[in-house]
């Protein structure tokens, strides 16, 4: 026999640990016991209606059949002779209702169909729980696309490391955690929002990141109020995380020092942003048009002697002293392959003796 005041309790539970209108619970328990029905005990072309009235504690099923002279289909039509009332009242083409709900809540045979609609139901529950978890989490973040936040860590689990935000829990992916990051519980980071979109198949969806380099952009802001107000500009961010990233910025005011915007006092903005990148190593390189000077910073710390460039291949031909050959590559080519992609030119290297 079906305990409806055990269903009750449990939508009233789901409804108030999850946020889901009862009215939606409601929904998913009657269109399981209507699949339940129609799948495994009868026919999928049946019209079936299930009403679930919690106020009530009662439920109805109710199956609905076209009036017909002579059957071809028994599970969609009914004739004049099957009707138990006169059929008289009646015309060919009407729908006749027919109540099930007794023989549905009485029958033996029915414990089976009871736990089927039962695990139906969980399913569905289940897929709309995390469903409202993905929307509530999507409404959180999607004004704060491109920024920061500071999170709080709860749990690492499995590779993620899941955050709470405004007492909700927030996951960021293995995909985009930086591996020199100490995620503990109760350590705070910020998180860059880098996407919060709908789509029809993985609606809705936010992407939060640590290794994404517009996070580097985002935390400067935070601290150095030129870029908020556009008096400086960052061109270009390349980024290999946790070991060094390398910063284009520019400005139309010629009076303004842009690299010493994202630095002082006292060296304080960009130290801020380190720290908080693990003390990820960060060059800041001015973007005053002239190709040769800002291909030499970008190479930082190697001294450079001389650069010839040919604009047309955007591709540069660095000359330098053997023993500044290592530091203008770094580790795995590091520092040269985010020299080229910050100029946006091919660069090579080229000995020269003193």
């Amino acid at each position: 026999m079906l305990d409806l005041k055990k269903i009750e309790a449990a939508i009233n539970q789901i409804s108030a640990e999850k946020k889901i209108p009862k009215e939606s619970l409601i929904e998913i328990i009657e269109s399981a016991i209507k699949t339940a029905y129609k799948k495994d005990y009868w026919n999928k072309d049946e019209d079936v209606l299930v009403s679930f009235d919690l106020d009530a504690w009662t439920i109805e099923i109710i199956v609905r059949k076209t009036l017909v002279k002579e059957v071809q289909n028994p599970y969609t039509e009914i004739s004049f002779e099957e009707l138990w009332e006169d059929w008289d009242w009646y015309e060919e083409g009407d729908i006749i209702e027919i109540d099930m709900t007794d023989e549905v809540l009485e029958w033996s045979i029915w414990e089976s169909f009871w736990r089927i609609a039962s695990q139906a139901a969980r399913q569905v529950i289940i897929q709309k729980i995390w469903d409202s978890e993905k929307q509530k989490i999507y409404d959180l973040f999607k004004d704060k696309v491109w920024e920061v936040i500071s999170m709080k860590v709860v749990m690492v689990e499995s590779g993620k490391v899941i955050f709470d935000y405004n007492w909700n829990q927030v996951i960021l992916p293995k995909s985009e955690q930086v591996s020199r990051d100490s995620y503990t519980p109760e350590a705070r980071f910020y998180l860059y929002v880098s996407e919060a979109f709908i789509d029809e198949k993985t609606w809705p969806k936010v992407v939060l990141s640590r290794k994404n380099k517009d996070i580097v952009w985002a935390i400067f802001k935070l601290n150095a109020p030129e870029l908020s107000n556009n008096t400086i500009t960052i061109d270009n961010i390349v980024r290999y995380p946790w070991v060094k990233t390398k910063i284009l910025v520019s400005s139309e005011f010629e009076e303004i020092d842009r690299a010493w915007c994202l630095i002082w006092p006292k060296w304080v903005r960009v130290k801020t942003v380190m720290e908080e990148l693990s003390w990820e190593k960060i060059d800041i390189i001015v973007n005053n048009w002239n190709i040769q000077e800002m291909i030499s910073k970008s190479l930082t710390p190697a001294v450079i002697q001389k650069v010839v460039v040919n604009e047309e291949a955007e591709s540069a031909l660095v000359y330098l002293l053997p023993e500044e050959r290592a530091k203008a590559i770094w580790k795995n080519w590091i520092n040269i392959n985010l020299a080229s992609n910050l100029i946006w030119y091919n660069i090579s290297l080229e000995e020269i003796k003193e």
